[in-house]
């Protein structure tokens, strides 16, 4: 197993694969993952833009990669969002409400 370093979280799965030189550039990197060669953390993994996290393990063309923080990265949102409840009401967050419409029948 690999180890792959990142400096900042999260990081997406195609530069991942493009910026470790797994792949020739970032066309051929979000084939290879929509096509379905690349797991993450032994699930299949179709999402090119999937936010990988220390401790994600990324599997492609036979080799196995751990994904590691460099000395000195603090954590960001998965760890937080993690910590903190995920109800907020409307008023909260200044969304506005979606007004229900009828279906279009044709």
């Amino acid at each position: 197993m690999q180890i792959i370093y990142i400096n900042r979280e999260p990081v997406e799965l195609y530069k991942i694969l493009k910026f470790e030189n797994l792949v020739a550039g970032g066309g051929e990197a979000k084939l290879v993952i929509a096509e379905g060669y690349v797991l993450v953390n032994g699930e299949l993994e179709t999402q090119k833009r999937k936010k990988i996290y220390h401790g994600d393990v990324i599997e492609f063309d036979g080799e196995t990669f751990q994904v590691e923080r460099e000395a000195g990265v603090v954590a960001t949102a998965k760890s937080a969002s993690s910590t903190q409840s995920k109800t907020t009401s409307k008023s909260e967050n200044n969304k506005p409400t979606k007004v229900k419409r009828p279906a279009i029948r044709f």
